[in-house]
């Protein structure tokens, strides 16, 4: 699961952390998504939740867009 990969490369969060983050890309991925789709979403998943969004809900909201640039 690229979650957990990108989670597990980073090194920097607990089991606890790892479980939120891989619920959270759970509900975002789709059956027929491509792998580099799949990447992307983890990847802002992992940007939320490292710029401060904690609560699941709202990391599940915010990860369905673009990040900003």
């Amino acid at each position: 699961m690229p979650i957990r990969k990108k989670a597990t490369e980073a090194g920097i969060f607990d089991p606890s952390e790892v479980a939120l983050l891989g619920r959270v890309f759970e509900q975002l991925r789709l059956e027929n998504q491509s792998p580099e789709a799949r990447d992307a979403i983890a990847s802002r998943i992992i940007a939320n939740y490292m710029a401060g969004i904690k609560d699941e809900a709202e990391l599940v909201s915010l990860s369905k867009q673009p990040l900003g640039r």
